[in-house]
């Protein structure tokens, strides 16, 4: 592909002519950006590709935008043109299957945001609530920073925290803490949009309430967001961070659900504040545990083939300390885990920030940026017993996936807000599988044949999964994944974003 880029004196706009062997691409974009709008080799080969390095696709420009003006600019010209140019705006990239990315569009590279520097901004009082107001482009780890020097925290997260606010409100936002307090969508009161219009409306549940719904899980397919208000809490200290093994699924499931329970049926939530799972299937990954219990630890891998890990953690301050342990205490032994516990004291940054030491190590084995062909499902508390036998032991132990990272957690429908976009499975206690696999650049297919092996299982034993963080590959499949929101998902696509310019990447309209 060759790419030509002209200035006349007498243009009154700035015309992009993409030349192939057998067709030409005209793109014409508003002269007001020519300055921000990049064409060079690096910049389109950053925007080209995702941290799922496996598909790749060619935009026609990459938009650096220095403020949200900008963003206006290069939405309503496209919405103005006769023929409209589609638009991704991509955070850290952190997709799997080019969803931030724009083929012959235009792909915006969101954190050049941040060179005008912090948009964090702590308000609010103990009476009303406090907030963060945070740009769309930030951090989550930045967020993080901003608010415990004010002694406040968000309520809910993700694992990993160096990705943009904005990239996870528009799919959900899941962690250990969704199992109490939601996904990160439910804790945002009110944003900035700038829609497949170019128009910049502020949205809340009181104020342009359809906009706020649609966005929030919405796959970036009605508008850009540039600013949340986000929910503040005061923050702990310190974090009393449990792991416990179980040779059986049911048992381990039963505790699971034994401790989300425990907050439901108090009227003040406290504890425990995280909730995960995890498959152990390698007797040879058992860093985080003592040296002397690998060799027990790694004999019951080799008899059971899978262990399953419950990962729970507690926030608590000096003053809290002595109660924390003695209620900890007192629920613990309600479980049926093996008799070892293993027990972390850790800051709660540092507990937050967990994964980021993870990337460090990857990083500098050159492990970090490498295919990632994931697969993340939700599935419904009814068929989680058969997805254990049918995903775990049959298909990952017997088909030798047993380095895979695969993590296994409950959480309550009751904890997510259905006016919003994001979908996920009927019945009120629904479990969260996420496989995330890294792979070499010669044998990703292998593990993206096995997500297609654990889908087709799901299909034939009924069932009802749903994708989160999820592809597919026809509008159909879409249909089908929105299931009874579909017709909402696409009044809200044609009021907001009736030509069809944002996000194409995720293949639901484009």
């Amino acid at each position: 592909m060759v790419a030509k880029l002209n200035f006349q004196s007498l243009q009154t706009c700035l015309v992009l002519i993409y030349m192939f062997t057998s067709s030409t691409i005209s793109i014409t974009l508003p002269p007001d950006l020519k300055d921000k709008i990049h064409i060079d080799p690096d910049a389109i080969k950053a925007a080209s590709t995702d941290y799922g390095h496996i598909v790749t696709q060619t935009p026609a420009a990459v938009l650096f935008p220095s403020s949200v003006e900008d963003l206006k600019t290069l939405i309503r010209f496209s919405f103005n043109s006769s023929v409209p140019y589609t638009i991704a705006a991509k955070g850290r990239g952190h997709s799997v299957h080019g969803e931030a990315m724009a083929t012959n569009g235009v792909v915006v590279e969101m954190r050049s945001l941040v060179k005008n520097g912090s948009r964090i901004v702590i308000g609010g009082d103990k009476a009303s609530g406090f907030y963060a107001d945070v740009g769309g482009e930030q951090l989550w780890i930045d967020v993080l920073n901003a608010t415990v020097q004010k002694g406040l925290t968000p309520v809910s997260w993700t694992d990993y925290l160096y990705l943009t606010v904005g990239g996870t409100l528009s799919n959900a936002g899941i962690s250990g803490q969704t199992h109490l307090r939601g996904p990160q969508i439910n804790d945002v009161n009110e944003l900035d949009v700038v829609t497949g219009k170019g128009e910049l409306v502020t949205c809340s549940k009181q104020q342009n309430s359809e906009l706020f719904y649609a966005v929030l899980g919405g796959l970036g397919q009605f508008g850009i967001i540039t600013r949340a208000r986000i929910v503040l809490e005061p923050a702990n200290q310190r974090v009393k961070w449990y792991r416990m093994l179980y040779t059986d699924f049911d048992t381990f499931n039963e505790d699971q659900e034994t401790l989300m329970a425990v907050n439901e049926s108090s009227s003040t939530p406290q504890f425990p504040n995280y909730l995960e799972g995890q498959l152990l299937m390698d007797p040879n990954s058992l860093d985080v545990y003592p040296p002397e219990d690998r060799p027990r630890i790694a004999s019951l891998i080799k008899q059971y083939g899978i262990l399953y890990v419950l990962e729970t953690a507690t926030y608590y301050d000096v003053g809290t300390k002595h109660y924390v342990d003695k209620k900890l205490h007192q629920l613990f032994n309600s479980l049926s885990s093996l008799p070892d516990i293993y027990t972390r004291d850790v800051s709660y940054v540092e507990f937050l920030n967990r994964v980021h030491t993870d990337e460090l190590i990857l990083r500098q084995k050159g492990l970090w940026d490498v295919p990632h062909p994931w697969l993340n499902l939700f599935i419904p508390k009814s068929g989680i017993q058969a997805f254990n036998n049918g995903v775990f032991k049959n298909i990952l132990v017997k088909q030798n996936f047993t380095t895979s990272i695969v993590l296994v957690y409950p959480m309550y429908r009751n904890k997510w807000d259905d006016n919003m976009s994001a979908v996920i499975p009927d019945e009120e206690i629904f479990y969260t599988a996420g496989f995330l696999d890294a792979s070499g650049f010669d044998n990703w297919q292998v593990f993206d044949n096995k997500n297609k092996e654990i889908l087709e299982f799901c299909d034939k034993a009924g069932i009802k999964v749903k994708k989160y963080l999820g592809y597919h590959d026809s509008k159909e499949e879409w249909i089908n994944h929105f299931g009874s929101k579909w017709k909402t998902f696409l009044d809200r696509k044609n009021q907001f974003d009736p030509k069809m310019i944002l996000s194409p990447g995720q293949k639901i309209f484009n």
